[in-house]
């Protein structure tokens, strides 16, 4: 049984970082290691694609040539030998040449996911090389051979099961395995992505395929912590989660984990362990199906959050009112995250804004609108069952001098979420704090 390893960009982003890697993976037990860009990698193609959109060759060519000098010093720094520094020199030179050729012809939207796709089809023969050197044996499952999506933009679990074992059967004597997180290919076959954090998925997605005894999410921080630690001073992670209360956290912001990543690993009843590379021994955060004890365990925040108020006359005791309102919320693709009513208003809200106006102008014609922008929303996570008291109590009382624009209670017996404008964010994280774990 494979156990999967999923290292992100802060884990491979320096070649002091990859060869730290190698204490991690090389052991007797199989693994498939599963790979991000290096940090800043992405960011950086996202750039040159957006100079490329823009026409500007000039430009995007500088960009380039930029993140080539980044590659070309971490190799020097990497490979102790002339064949190793060729090896990497060779592939620099085939994967730049390749971005420098868009720059000559028109560019398109399928193009811009195939530069996407570069930096982790270099961070991983990047590793594989070095491994190499060292005398460790690795071979790279390519994940453009198995990871598909449907024609729903989902994952295709049949057709990744099946390819991705006949990838590993391939080598049969092998025990350790590469293969690069994020990208994919869609229903027609071209070159895809799982979006944004879409190597935490991939890992849960592999991980589930071939029933892996344990996912591994190793970052730059100790596990889940119970707040914010880039905002409140202190914070402790927490050792064990239930697969509802992580997926609550990180759905509301928690950055350590992409929200999508618990699904495959929860249906399956595969235990995700978030972990340290700077901090291997600490013991980090164990997510599975077990029920924690009752109580507060975490807070964390989303931001970029829009409410909309939508008031009328029409929605007192009327039927299909709030059936209208969601489904122009439907036509145009808009998830919504919270969702308070009255007999005469509802208020909910949205974190994309993409076609705001278009939803304003049909709601407006069936009520009052109203927007207020810059909000975030503030979620408390842990188990909170509906036949226990005081936790409600212990939240607002927490926030009793913070003005809140939403409440949303009951709805979920591991999530109690507040709605606050942006500037107090820092704030109510602070107060909770103070409150619910008693850090001042």
């Amino acid at each position: 049984m494979f156990l999967i390893l999923k290292f992100g960009g802060t884990s491979v982003g320096s070649a002091k970082r990859i060869k730290e890697l190698v204490n991690l993976t090389v052991n007797s037990s199989p693994k498939i290691v599963v790979l991000s860009a290096m940090s800043g990698t992405t960011n950086a193609l996202v750039d040159i694609c957006q100079k490329l959109n823009e026409q500007d060759a000039t430009k995007a060519t500088d960009l380039i040539n930029q993140l080539k000098e980044n590659y070309t010093h971490v190799i020097s720094e990497l490979f102790n030998t002339t064949d190793g520094f060729n090896k990497a020199t060779q592939l620099l030179n085939t994967h730049f040449n390749y971005m420098l050729s868009f720059t000559l012809d028109v560019f398109t939207k399928n193009e811009e996911k195939v530069i996407l796709a570069q930096g982790e089809l270099l961070s991983t023969a990047l590793f594989h090389f070095y491994l190499e050197e060292s005398g460790i044996r690795s071979e790279i499952i390519p994940a453009l051979n198995f990871m598909k999506l449907n024609e729903n933009e989902e994952p295709d679990s049949d057709y990744i099961e099946k390819y991705l074992k006949k990838e590993l059967s391939k080598y049969p004597s092998q025990h350790l395995f590469i293969t690069q997180g994020y990208i994919c290919r869609n229903a027609f076959g071209e070159i895809d992505n799982l979006k944004r954090g879409g190597s935490d998925y991939s890992a849960s997605i592999i991980g589930a395929a071939i029933n892996s005894p344990e996912i591994q999410i190793w970052t730059d921080i100790d596990g889940m912590h119970n707040n914010d630690p880039r905002i409140v001073t202190k914070t402790y992670p927490i050792n064990e989660l239930s697969f509802d209360e992580a997926a609550e956290l990180a759905y509301f912001g928690a950055k350590i984990l992409h929200p999508t990543c618990i699904l495959p690993a929860k249906k399956k009843n595969i235990p995700v362990r978030l972990k340290n590379t700077l901090q291997p021994e600490a013991q980090g955060t164990l997510i599975s199906n077990f029920i924690t004890q009752l109580g507060i365990k975490a807070v964390a925040a989303k931001d970029g959050i829009t409410a909309i108020n939508i008031k009328s006359d029409r929605m007192l005791l009327a039927h299909g009112f709030l059936r209208a309102v969601f489904e122009i919320f439907e036509r145009y693709k808009t998830p919504i995250d919270m969702i308070c009513t009255s007999e005469v208003a509802v208020s909910l809200t949205i974190d994309t804004t993409n076609y705001l106006n278009e939803i304003v102008s049909e709601l407006n014609e069936i009520a009052t609108v109203e927007i207020d922008q810059n909000q975030s929303i503030i979620c408390v996570v842990g188990q909170l069952p509906k036949d226990t008291a005081g936790y409600g109590y212990l939240v607002l009382e927490a926030l009793k001098d913070i003005p809140l624009r939403m409440v949303s209670y009951g709805g979920s017996p591991n999530n109690i979420s507040v709605l606050v404008n942006s500037h107090l964010k820092k704030q109510a994280l602070e107060a909770l704090n103070s409150h619910l774990f008693h850090f001042n």
